[in-house]
């Protein structure tokens, strides 16, 4: 069998970029902001990988008036949360009076523990120049950059802002994009199901999508506000996944996270079936195989091999053989 690891051999320049978690947690308030980064120490415990990061918002979490002490509270939080754990921030707008001082007081003091910094409202690629350029002054210029796209004119400029290097994913922002459109777009697009079925809205996420996929940048999906329907959020997390190429999803209850972990990871079988293809790869050192009378080549082992990525990173269990393999993956990133 092949002793060269199947990162290298499948995915080439880069076999250095991990898959970010499949769940984006949301957490403004802060009993809930500790609840969360606690339920993902243990969830990472109970499953092997850390399936969420946390966010802790200072946007829609900061109470109007008092957003510097918001800041600080967060700065705070971040700072005494464990070194392993998967934290990150969301600060103001470019445009809002609070966003430079959000960063000085979070990249600041604990740019360092931070895993990644959302921007909310990016509107073209001078949106992301201009944080990255503060997040760079403040000594953090490889502090990945998540962007926030609520708008048509966001969705007409996502391959742009999609190329920075500094920015690792995009997110869909479905109400605001809604409420962009002057009453244009019914409310019922707002929905778990509804936004799956307006075209301008369907029309929008595969943008976004297509341009994360084509700069290798990570698409996250909008919140379903249906908190207490969690099968309407599973389906939702579906459609995200199977129809429209996300690879992530926002949570804004922690009830939502492991629906979302699980409509985000592949079934036993497609485990089972992608574990037995890229083994038989391996043991023919990456030339073709045929497997149940199908040809398979590196085109189709890059696809298997990605299926065990995603099985990995959301906890699904693994054979040994194929569990090693990621025992390996941080050597071979390094």
């Amino acid at each position: 069998m092949s002793e060269i690891h199947p990162r290298q051999v499948l995915l080439g320049p880069q076999a250095a970029r991990h898959a970010l978690p499949v769940c984006d947690h949301y957490s403004g308030v802060e009993a809930r902001m500790k609840k969360s980064l606690l339920l993902q120490a243990q969830m990472t415990q109970e499953l092997g990988a850390c399936v969420f990061d946390v966010t802790l918002d200072c946007e829609d979490g900061a109470p109007v008036g008092l957003e510097k002490d918001h800041a600080q509270r967060v700065a705070a939080l971040v700072a005494e949360s464990a070194q392993e754990a998967r934290v990150a921030v969301r600060v103001h707008a470019v445009d809002h009076p609070h966003f430079e001082e959000d960063l000085r007081i979070i990249v600041g003091q604990v740019g360092g523990k931070l895993k990644h910094v959302m921007i909310p409202k990016v509107e073209s690629l001078q949106d992301v120049q201009t944080a990255h350029s503060l997040i760079s002054e403040l000594g953090f210029k490889n502090l990945a950059i998540h962007a926030l796209i609520e708008s048509p004119n966001a969705i007409e400029h996502a391959f742009e802002i999609a190329s920075h290097p500094s920015v690792e994913s995009l997110s869909f922002g479905l109400m605001d994009f809604v409420s962009s459109h002057a009453g244009a777009i019914p409310s019922w697009a707002m929905t778990g199901e509804g936004q799956f079925k307006h075209p301008l809205v369907v029309r929008a996420k595969l943008a976004l999508s297509s341009a994360c996929h084509a700069h290798a940048k990570t698409p996250s999906h909008c919140v379903v506000t249906e908190i207490e329907d969690l099968g309407a959020l599973k389906g939702c997390a579906r459609e995200a996944s199977q129809s429209l190429g996300y690879t992530r999803m926002w949570s804004i209850h922690p009830d939502q996270i492991r629906p979302i972990v699980e409509a985000f990871s592949p079934s036993q079988a497609e485990v089972t079936q992608a574990s037995e293809i890229i083994m038989s790869a391996a043991a023919a050192d990456w030339g073709p195989i045929r497997f149940e009378g199908h040809l398979h080549d590196r085109a189709s082992y890059r696809f298997y091999w990605q299926v065990l990525e995603r099985a990995h990173a959301t906890g699904k269990p693994l054979n040994s053989n194929v569990q090693s393999w990621f025992s390996q993956t941080s050597e071979v990133a390094a």
